[in-house]
């Protein structure tokens, strides 16, 4: 039986947009650059973690770990697949990550639909909402 390890956005921007979902998302962080890690990105001719082609975002405690990975071509259609967020203000949580660069969509009855900097969807519920968008 397969088991959730990694959810993994195709980016532009990885390093911008790995902060953001770092900043969105209660408990997670972008993963630390050691020296090590930093002689291997220097090896692969990258300056450094801004220019990191793939940005690792790690939850604190249990739960699928967000990679951001480089990809030469823009995204270009709606996206497939989408995160489902939730919270207990959910207008206090729109505002917040507005200011963080997210895009307000769509708003519906029982959920906000924003989307992240690069353009990547996804849904905001109020806590203890049906979800299923």
């Amino acid at each position: 039986m397969a088991h959730l390890r990694d959810i993994v956005f195709d980016s532009a921007r990885p390093a911008a947009t790995a902060r953001f979902w770092a900043a969105a998302l209660d408990g997670h962080a972008v993963a630390p650059y050691d020296e090590a890690e930093l002689a291997r990105l220097r090896a692969l001719g990258v300056n450094g973690p801004e220019d990191d082609p793939t940005v690792l975002v790690e939850p604190a405690g249990p739960g699928p770990r967000l990679w951001f990975q480089l990809v030469p071509e823009h995204k270009s259609v709606k996206n497939r697949t989408h995160l489902d967020l939730r919270t207990d203000d959910v207008e206090a949580e729109v505002v917040r990550l507005a200011g963080l660069g997210a895009e307000v969509l769509v708003r519906h009855d029982d959920h906000v639909v924003l989307a992240d900097p690069e353009g990547n969807e996804f849904c905001l519920f109020p806590n203890g909402a049906q979800q299923g968008a």
